[in-house]
């Protein structure tokens, strides 16, 4: 071979490394499938799912979900530890996040500017899909005393953080048994916090709003027996009749080791998503998630369904969600 042909073949070869290396460069963002066949590209590389507290309920579904979402899009994404509802939907708006956890109650005064949003109005975040009920559990020990909302008058009550959705849940309980934060004392705390608050005896009694059943609920249980207060039906329905997005619930007997069914009431617990995803991606998001409910190990995931993905959700829906919703449902 002669000087010519041979720098031919070495300027051939380097041009066909260069081809393989720029096909690799390309394929990073893409993966595989399951199934290994490959993956749609998207725009992005990392995607973060904002939860609540380790002992809540979106911890747990937060990590199934990622997993979910890691592995049939191929975008990396992980959940993230926050204070969970309403720090969630002022997050996304910062940007601090892509997906978030939230509930109903709380989305809706997040995109409408009311309650705790009062001049805060959240523009850039819509509703990705419904997930399950979130009941309102008024948690205390068994042997505490205290048997009805009556009974938390002068007592040291966790409520929450002040504008989160557990506090707003709070507040609204009580006004309905004819209280306000004023006729208790009131503890900014979080579940974990609360839970041991209760066990070590700084508080007498607990706000969580959570799936049930909740980690630190269980945990205080494992070593004081716990009490769920009641709210009676004619309560549940003078609530309802106030804040039309309460639902009437029960915690079942069994739940904690709880001899009998507690009447409760619930708001729900939905997905909220940066408006800005694109639609593609959403929906591969969503895909992601109800397609696979039936590797949710968690209680809760018996809920979740794509049939009641858009069931309670009072904000605007994504594009990417509602059409993969459409698409499964018509």
């Amino acid at each position: 071979m002669n000087k010519k042909g041979m720098l031919l073949t070495i300027l051939g070869a380097f041009l066909l490394i260069l081809a393989a290396c720029g096909s690799d460069k390309e394929g990073s963002k893409e993966g595989t499938g399951t199934d290994g066949g490959d993956k749609q590209s998207f725009d992005v590389d990392f995607l973060s799912i904002l939860t609540g507290g380790t002992q809540g309920t979106y911890y747990p579904l937060g990590g199934t979900f990622a997993d979910l979402i890691t592995t049939d899009t191929g975008v990396k994404t992980t959940a993230e530890v926050s204070q969970a509802s309403a720090a969630n939907m002022t997050a996304l708006q910062n940007g601090e996040g892509e997906i978030a956890f939230v509930q109903t109650d709380i989305a809706y005064y997040a995109t409408e500017g009311t309650l705790m949003f009062e001049g805060q109005k959240i523009d850039s975040v819509v509703a990705l899909g419904a997930l399950y009920p979130e009941t309102v559990q008024l948690v205390t020990l068994a042997d505490s005393g205290i048997k009805s909302y009556e009974d938390l008058k002068g007592k040291k009550v966790s409520v929450g953080a002040p504008g989160s959705g557990t506090y707003a849940n709070a507040e609204q309980l009580l006004e309905i048994h004819g209280l306000s934060m004023s006729d208790i004392q009131p503890q900014n705390l979080d579940f974990g916090e609360s839970a041991d608050g209760i066990q070590s005896g700084q508080i007498d009694a607990a706000f969580i709003t959570a799936g049930y059943p909740t980690g630190a609920v269980e945990a205080l249980n494992a070593t004081n027996g716990v009490y769920i207060i009641p709210v009676s039906a004619d309560k549940a329905e003078e609530l309802i009749a106030k804040y039309p997005y309460y639902a009437k619930d029960a915690i079942p007997a069994g739940t904690y080791g709880l001899k009998e069914e507690i009447p409760a009431v619930s708001v729900g617990a939905m997905l909220a998503v940066k408006k800005d995803l694109s639609e593609d991606l959403v929906y591969a998001i969503t895909k992601a998630i109800y397609d696979n409910t039936s590797k949710i190990s968690h209680a809760k995931g018996e809920f979740i369904k794509a049939e009641n993905g858009l069931n309670g959700i009072g904000i605007e829906v994504h594009p990417g969600a509602k059409k993969y919703f459409d698409e499964v449902n018509n």
